[in-house]
């Protein structure tokens, strides 16, 4: 029996762009299951339209897409929210996790990074565009090399996961590149979110670039 395709929902003002994603995550086999042109139609159809993965531009008209990712998980924490901007500032990039973003690809990624992103995105991984991922990557460091105000200190394992985890390798890449198991990447994420008494990847990806982004130095 195979499985259900991925539930997706795209957001977008641009209704040429927008079709262009329809038809690219259709053509992929993945359910579009809803459209929407701005904050006001997104947060109207989310509840009926039940997407796993909502593809979502940040500049819309209102309610922008960071209220709008902050509302869609309110209104059901299982759901994804991947953007796809084309601002790749710092500030928007801290503004869309902070709301609860899963994963950020600028609108220059490839259709193939952006159907492995909403299939990424929908596993529970974390997903970032490259140049992106340093932003998390410099906190994972400093968390590493830090005083430990944080409660206890990561190991040298839990660092190297965690530094992986930020340059936006899976799960599965993490296990194959360090010969491992994916049970056993996954314990060493648990073990970092325990420690810093964080609830899911997610939070602790925020976590990361929220304090690289405001620190100073």
């Amino acid at each position: 029996m195979s499985e259900a395709p991925i539930r997706v929902m795209v957001v977008d003002d641009h209704p040429m762009w927008r079709d262009a994603v329809e038809r690219d995550l259709q053509e992929a086999g993945f359910d579009v299951v809803g459209v929407a042109a701005d904050g006001r139609q997104a947060l109207a159809r989310f509840p009926a339209a039940r997407p796993q993965v909502v593809v979502l531009d940040l500049q819309i008209p209102a309610p922008d897409g960071v209220e709008v990712t902050a509302e869609v998980l309110a209104h059901d924490p299982s759901a994804r929210v991947l953007v796809l901007s084309a601002s790749g500032e710092q500030a928007d990039v801290l503004a869309a996790v902070k709301a609860g973003a899963t994963g950020y690809l600028v609108k220059s990624a490839s259709r193939a990074e952006l159907l492995d992103a909403v299939r990424r995105v929908a596993a529970g991984d974390t997903v970032f565009t490259p140049g992106l991922a340093g932003l998390v990557l410099g906190e994972f460091r400093r968390m590493a090399d830090g005083p430990a105000d944080d409660g206890e200190q990561l190991t040298e394992r839990e660092t190297e996961v965690l530094k992986m985890v930020a340059k936006g390798m899976s799960y599965k890449q993490i296990a194959e590149r360090l010969v491992i198991s994916h049970r056993t990447v996954q314990n060493h994420v648990q073990n970092t979110l325990r420690k810093l008494q964080m609830h899911n990847r997610v939070e602790l990806t925020r976590y990361a670039i929220e304090r690289g982004l405001d620190d100073d130095d």
